[in-house]
């Protein structure tokens, strides 16, 4: 049987997020943190943080004591903005020959990690690669998935529309 209780100030001083701060979640994007709360798993009492994803409004309970381990993070700064820009504008970088399924599955570990900077390049390599060939169906909607998350959190952290960051992206690689 589950039960949830409101987590005591106690808890929530050790917390990296408080309710309503926006965070990223790996893979998933950007989320609100609704609730921190505490569950009792297998006997022991833990605080998870209760998030949902902006994008689909999908519900996460994350552990608080390993929350960095798989990944949560603060949104960027505005300043962090400029050096994933600098990424995506970068022209410099080869893009090697493996297989697209072997490809495929380097930049989905790359968008697991939750760095921003790893989906950046991940969309800067397909966008870059789909100049010379067709992109399979899976990198088509792996590029989707990296554009969303970064159209997403570059608008939180320049707090702009997600259509200009959106239109933004678009021009650098027209």
């Amino acid at each position: 049987m589950e039960v949830f209780v409101s987590i005591p100030m106690l808890f929530q001083e050790d917390a990296l997020f408080v309710q309503g701060d926006m965070a990223v979640y790996p893979a998933h994007g950007v989320g609100v943190i609704e609730a921190i709360e505490s569950q009792t798993v297998a006997g022991i009492d833990q605080a998870f943080y209760v998030m949902k994803i902006l994008d689909n409004n999908m519900k996460i309970m994350i552990p608080t004591a390993t929350s960095d381990n798989v990944g949560l993070r603060a949104i960027i700064s505005k300043k962090e903005v400029e050096a994933v820009l600098d990424i995506l504008k970068d022209r410099e970088t080869e893009i090697g020959a493996q297989t697209w399924n072997r490809r495929y599955r380097d930049y989905m570990e790359k968008i697991k990690t939750g760095s921003i900077h790893e989906v950046a390049a991940v969309l800067r390599d397909l966008y870059l690669l789909s100049v010379d060939k067709d992109l399979s169906y899976g990198e088509r909607k792996m590029m989707d998935t990296a554009k969303n998350l970064l159209v997403t959190e570059i608008s939180l952290a320049r707090k702009v529309d997600e259509t200009k960051i959106e239109k933004m992206i678009e021009k650098m690689f027209n």
